[in-house]
């Protein structure tokens, strides 16, 4: 008998997704709102930190509207040197291919994956998070498809180790009205990384969810600095100065207009190891004050975060713990966020 893949069900095309679920004309000018100013501190406009916080992976609503409502008085005390955009992931790229990945395919961790399902509970999570808090959040594009689903309620885009080499991916993410981040592949080799970002500021003619899509440039792609791993698999972190010095000059040789980067402070630059996100963050805004390229550069820091420290398995079901990688606390969090704002 053949072997292959399974067709299960159609599913809806965005547009109608969007009119079963529209959003209000307030969340589309609160939302545009956000990724103005997102936009302004990574063209240089802005001088404050835009700090990516939030969950490894958004699991659960009730947990992570929880978490994103802590969020809001915490802004409020930093909002004149941090802007924050929380993160809520709901793709989760697996390094092997097993695991959880994310609310997309699985609404329900407890559950059996269901797609359909999926799509309309990212889009309510999203929805909620803008209308209930002022946030315009960021999430990954694990399938350049289905950023049409979530176009008019996301703030920020980021695409992944394992996808930024990827065509499709690069050349959606110069056809999105939001701020890209392309994150360093697993191996290390930032030229990859550059000519992700070139290209997403270029114009380009793609293939496009069934269509012939065409891009207008995103000039506010940018860098995730976020580690990599040797080949018998060690991390290897690329946050210090050098590395952010050596980054400076690749944007030079690559003539883009806008240089600018976020160092995610856990992933291989932590080792995975969460707790060192604190050391890390405070290392990156040392770096800044002791050099001006820096400074210009860095733009941001992302940060892994949920309400309990660390993380769990699945069926232990503790509320507010992360299921993936391993994730600050809230009480850390809180410390942190304000402990950055006096260092600025």
């Amino acid at each position: 008998m053949q072997q292959g893949a399974k067709f299960i069900r159609k599913l809806p095309i965005p547009m109608d997704i969007k009119k079963e679920f529209p959003v209000s004309e307030r969340v589309s000018a609160v939302r545009e709102a956000r990724v103005g100013e997102m936009k302004a501190i990574l063209d240089g406009r802005d001088h404050r930190l835009m700090l990516i916080i939030g969950p490894c992976s958004a699991d659960r609503e009730d947990s992570v509207m929880d978490y994103i409502q802590r969020l809001v008085p915490m802004q409020e005390q930093v909002k004149d040197k941090i802007l924050i955009v929380p993160r809520i992931y709901t793709n989760k790229p697996r390094t092997n291919g097993a695991g959880y990945k994310g609310m997309l395919h699985q609404p329900d961790p407890s559950k059996k994956p269901d797609m359909l399902e999926g799509i309309i509970a990212i889009r309510r999570l999203h929805t909620r998070a803008v209308e209930e808090t002022g946030f315009a959040c960021a999430d990954e594009m694990l399938y350049p498809e289905n950023y049409r689903y979530l176009s008019d309620v996301l703030g920020y885009v980021a695409v992944g180790a394992r996808s930024v080499e990827n065509q499709q991916h690069r050349l959606v993410a110069s056809g999105i009205d939001v701020p890209v981040g392309m994150k360093n592949p697993t191996g290390g080799d930032l030229s990859v990384m550059m000519n992700s970002i070139y290209a997403a500021v270029g114009l380009h003619t793609f293939w496009l969810g069934g269509g012939n899509g065409e891009s207008d440039v995103n000039p506010t792609a940018h860098a995730i600095m976020g580690g990599n791993e040797n080949k018998r698999g060690a991390s290897r972190p690329i946050y210090h100065y050098e590395d952010l010095v050596q980054l400076h000059k690749l944007y030079a040789e690559k003539g883009i207009k806008n240089p600018a980067c976020i160092v995610d402070c856990n992933h291989a630059n932590s080792g995975k190891q969460y707790l060192e996100q604190i050391r890390i963050a405070k290392e990156v805004l040392h770096s800044k004050r002791h050099s001006k390229d820096i400074d210009g550069l860095v733009k941001g820091l992302m940060i892994e975060s949920y309400i309990e420290d660390g993380n769990q398995k699945i069926t232990e079901g503790t509320y507010g713990k992360s299921i993936t990688d391993a994730c600050l606390g809230w009480e850390k969090t809180e410390r942190l966020i304000l402990e950055l704002a006096d260092l600025l």
